[in-house]
């Protein structure tokens, strides 16, 4: 009876067993969707999911939000906002037996703000560094020493980008992501000519900054991108971000934009890859800027901040379109070219 019983548990159980993992050939990572995933005011996710035919929904109930596929393997996730979500939503996706991932590429599309010394309002960005932000030591800066330029230490320091570098957080351990640079490469040759939404209203804001590459209509371009949960904003705190990122790459980096998730979507895939879930070599951070990371002239850091809300923010929609436009020329090629891009990571 017994010997019975166990064929039958046995026999129950085959068909979840022959069930194959369903084979991922891109991963579309969005932070946020501001309403319903189709048919209203977009967010991140919408967009993709719209022209990229997302239409199979598939329950996720231990991450942030539902996923969705289309025919030809590409899964699209939203992770929520902040590094924590976004870590917590990727290991989830990497832990989930329905999908194979091994030869899966990673594109995240988000927007972000710009330094308005190095790009424009509906820019994209692709990044080979991503820096964290927030681990560090602070002071508030009423109290900071006379002659030093922010509260903000590094971890293991004592004062502001003291030298030597402490290096025991880096290599994918938190504070700094150097992202395969041979596929970052391929990436902006494949997508640097696009054409980018341009609307009279951002070219006026574009007028109101000083600097020479602000006024340019949005264009695809190469910098890096500093991660913090903290939304910041201003002139010094932009000044901050160009330095910290400069700091802590040690000169390698240099700061364009900053988003929120990205070091939690990183430290996540970094440990995914350590346990032969995913290829860590085949990631992409994509941020087009849907704001400058700060004031404009005339006005103070805090009454632009106020003006900076989420769906309000200057080239909201440029910056989704164009998120979408550069993006999916990336995702479409993998797609279609993947009897190569299966093995065979482009730029190689």
């Amino acid at each position: 009876m017994r010997y019975l019983s166990a064929l039958l548990l046995l026999a129950a159980a085959l068909p979840a067993l022959a069930q194959k993992p369903i084979e991922i050939k891109v991963v579309v990572i969005t932070m946020f969707e501001a309403g319903a995933d189709t048919g209203d005011t977009p967010g991140e996710y919408q967009y993709w999911v719209e022209r990229e035919h997302l239409d199979a929904i598939l329950p996720f109930p231990q991450g942030y939000h539902d996923l969705r596929m289309n025919q030809q393997g590409v899964l699209g996730l939203v992770t929520g906002v902040g590094t924590a979500r976004a870590a917590a939503s990727i290991m989830a996706l990497g832990s989930d037996p329905r999908f194979d991932l091994t030869h899966a590429y990673f594109l995240v599309a988000g927007i972000a703000g710009i330094n308005p010394e190095v790009g424009s309002l509906g820019s994209a960005v692709w990044s080979d560094y991503i820096v964290d932000g927030d681990l560090a030591h602070e002071i508030d800066a009423r109290e900071i020493p006379a002659g030093w330029s922010t509260g903000y230490v590094p971890l293991g320091k004592s004062t502001p980008y003291e030298q030597p570098r402490a290096d025991r957080f880096a290599g994918g351990d938190g504070i700094v992501y150097h992202l395969n640079t041979a596929l970052v490469s391929w990436a902006y040759n494949l997508t640097k000519e696009t054409l980018l939404l341009d609307t009279p209203a951002i070219a006026e804001r574009r007028t109101q900054y000083a600097q020479v590459a602000a006024h340019r209509p949005p264009f695809v371009l190469r910098g890096d991108n500093l991660s913090a949960s903290t939304f910041w904003h201003g002139k010094l705190m932009s000044d901050w971000a160009s330095k910290w990122v400069q700091y802590q790459t040690e000169g390698k980096g240099s700061y364009a934009v900053c988003g929120m998730e990205d070091s939690g979507t990183l430290q996540s895939l970094t440990w995914l890859a350590r346990a032969h879930k995913v290829d860590i070599n085949r990631v992409l951070i994509l941020r087009t800027a849907s704001n400058f990371d700060q004031q404009r002239q005339g006005i103070t850091a805090a009454e632009s901040l106020a003006e900076t809300k989420v769906t309000k923010y200057s080239a909201y929609l440029p910056s989704l379109d164009s998120a979408y436009r550069v993006g999916h020329v990336v995702v479409d090629s993998l797609v279609a070219n993947w009897s190569d891009t299966r093995d065979h990571i482009p730029g190689k």
